[in-house]
């Protein structure tokens, strides 16, 4: 029986123990809460904030393709025709000139300038890019808000695996004692044998739990160096452990003021107020392809039937295009716009209710987490103070150790619960940072 006991202790201690494989690879990265939030903004963040920064600068890019339609237009053109013509199907029927005129060559090498002076609808449209870059540089941020939520969240969940493995590891070593207790009462003759097999029972249900917090450990820090665009054989070591310092952020404790706080920094909520901005100005761009465009063009260039015979020609204009009808297209493209803004009203006014929504929860649940905070670790006091008693009058003979394997249950669910309510409490201040936009202030 003793070297049974021995078996499930060793084989626990080496499914717990580092793999020889993971010993021979590289230092594990040293990876700290703050650090892990901080990661999600670095010079090379996952892939979803690089995917928001790319889209970011297109439409960076928009707005100066909005903007060339008001800068000036310079080209250069250059040309070589040989050719006839009927100068009959000209109009020219005088005497003596020839039906057909030619071949002859003709060169043309030309600069020409075009600016637009006044066009409000192109003004409109930069007005528009600008409100649409300022809604994806926005979103961007909101990926970032999201991204590093996910990323504490996962450290967190690692953190709640390791604090799990911990415990088990201490449930496992006070199983073995009193296992050894249990052997030698027997052995004194103050004890059955079946208290001996209830505390091996114990040990060997320890040993299974401390396999399963292992394989939960290693699960956990996969999902964060996913999270955190890492490789997922990337070896990690937490420096954090889960308790009441982490997950802090700059956010108020009042609700009014962390209300506030929201509706000025959530970026997921700018966002939709600037894509209602833009599509407003679209509408209004639209409109204003109604009222006249004013443009300058002017050309110089050489022309003429030998290439050192060419001689300079210009040209100056002043055109003024005033849009009449275009079979009520532009009176389509408004309607849609017009029913894009509704669209973001409702969305921005549904945001809203959704911040405020998202505030009260996290301050509840941060309430509820602190309460449960308090009862699980008076809970886990009592617990261990009761396994000592139970084990004290089992050691004097007083009573058998079922009362010892019940007070090792209860402290085994104590324990579990103190770690459920911290990973709560946690949790709860990560949400509240993401509820008022600060979820890359944590630490």
């Amino acid at each position: 029986m003793a070297l049974q006991i021995r078996k499930l202790i060793v084989a626990a201690v080496v499914l717990a123990a580092p793999s020889p494989l993971v010993a021979q690879a590289p230092a594990p990265l040293r990876l700290s809460f703050a650090d892990a939030v901080r990661q999600v903004a670095a010079q090379t963040p996952p892939p979803a904030v690089q995917i928001a920064g790319f889209r970011a600068d297109a439409a960076a890019a928009r707005v100066r393709q909005a903007r060339s339609g008001l800068l000036p237009s310079l080209s250069l053109s250059g040309s070589w025709a040989n050719r006839n013509f009927n100068s009959k199907a000209q109009g020219i029927s005088f005497p003596g000139v020839p039906t057909i005129i030619g071949p002859f060559n003709a060169y043309d090498g030309r600069v020409r300038l075009t600016q637009t002076l006044f066009d409000f609808a192109n003004l409109g449209r930069v007005s528009a890019a600008k409100s649409q870059s300022s809604a994806a540089g926005a979103d961007r941020s909101a990926v970032l808000e999201t991204s590093a939520q996910a990323v504490a969240l996962a450290y967190v969940r690692a953190s709640r695996a390791q604090a799990v493995l911990t415990a088990r590891e201490a449930d496992s070593a006070l199983a073995a004692e009193l296992v050894g207790l249990a052997v030698a009462q027997q052995q004194a003759g103050v004890s059955a044998s079946i208290d001996v097999t209830r505390a091996r029972t114990q040990l060997a249900e320890a040993a299974g739990a401390l396999i399963v917090a292992t394989n939960q450990v290693e699960r956990a820090k996969i999902d964060l160096a996913r999270t955190l665009g890492l490789d997922p054989t990337t070896a990690i070591t937490l420096t954090d452990t889960l308790n009441a310092q982490m997950g802090a952020a700059d956010v108020p404790a009042d609700r009014t003021a962390a209300m506030a706080q929201a509706a000025g920094a959530r970026p997921d909520l700018a966002a939709e107020v600037a894509r209602g901005a833009a599509a407003r100005t679209s509408a209004s761009a639209i409109s204003a392809e109604r009222l006249p465009r004013l443009e300058v063009e002017a050309d110089y260039g050489l022309s003429g039937v030998r290439a050192p015979d060419a001689i300079g020609t210009r040209q100056v204009a002043v055109q003024v295009t005033l849009p009449i009808l275009d079979g009520f297209r532009r009176e389509g493209r408004l309607a849609e716009q017009r029913a894009v803004v509704r669209e973001s009203d409702v969305r921005v006014r549904d945001l809203r209710q959704q911040v405020s929504a998202d505030v009260d929860g996290a301050l509840l649940d941060l309430r509820s987490a602190r309460a449960q905070q308090m009862i699980a670790a008076e809970r886990l006091q009592l617990a261990a103070e009761e396994v000592s008693q139970a084990r004290a009058r089992f050691k004097a003979g007083v009573a058998g150790n079922i009362e010892v394997i019940n007070a090792q249950v209860s402290l085994l669910r104590a324990r579990d619960a103190d770690i459920d309510a911290r990973f709560a409490a946690v949790s709860a201040r990560i949400a509240l940072a993401r509820s008022v936009g600060t979820a890359r202030t944590l630490h």
